[in-house]
């Protein structure tokens, strides 16, 4: 039986994609630079996600004040696999929390309608300490998904959530290494 604390993502050989939703300021300085820059804060925590559904269920598909606009972040998979190695799962003690300088969060993944299911979706908070290190050297490209993201959202709301599903990322269970994956799960 598989795990509910699989990391489901779209990756390759070399990289992975993480979502983020962003205001249109950050977004268009990103995609306009090639890399996150200002307004981008490189002094705060910063959320990335490997599954596309949950970060649709939490930004309300682009229509979040502050999360109209959807990116695909290509990292690289040491840079994703270096990140989840400093991680402390958030209901860990305090203190440890504290320092980590990455924080990992389990949420109950999302259907297409925004239902919740009976797995989990990681949630991982690059701390500021390695943010500059995410933008400068795990980045590997940005994609604007917001288009994609209105055109499903719209159709999901006129009642096609089954075309709907086919402007969605493909995502499959993400292979960690065993070390990785004891450590991450609750």
């Amino acid at each position: 039986m598989a795990s509910p604390y699989e990391i489901r993502a779209d990756f390759d050989a070399r990289t992975v994609v993480v979502y983020q939703a962003y205001s249109a300021a950050i977004a268009d300085a990103a995609l306009r630079a090639g890399r996150f820059t200002a307004p981008f804060s490189f002094n705060r925590m910063t959320w990335i996600k490997p599954s596309f559904l949950w970060l649709m269920h939490r930004s309300n598909w682009a229509r979040k004040s502050g999360q109209e606009r959807i990116l695909a972040v290509r990292i690289t998979r040491d840079g994703w696999e270096e990140a989840l190695a400093n991680a402390v799962l958030t209901t860990a003690d305090p203190a440890a929390l504290k320092a980590a300088a990455v924080h990992v969060q389990w949420d109950p993944e999302r259907s297409v309608r925004g239902a919740a299911l009976n797995h989990y979706s990681i949630q991982v908070g690059v701390g500021r300490h390695l943010i500059r290190t995410l933008v400068e050297e795990w980045v590997m490209e940005l994609t604007d998904l917001t288009p994609q993201v209105r055109k499903a959202a719209t159709l999901i709301h006129g009642g096609g959530a089954a075309k709907a599903q086919r402007l969605l990322p493909a995502e499959r269970v993400y292979p960690l290494p065993a070390d990785l994956e004891r450590r991450l799960r609750p």
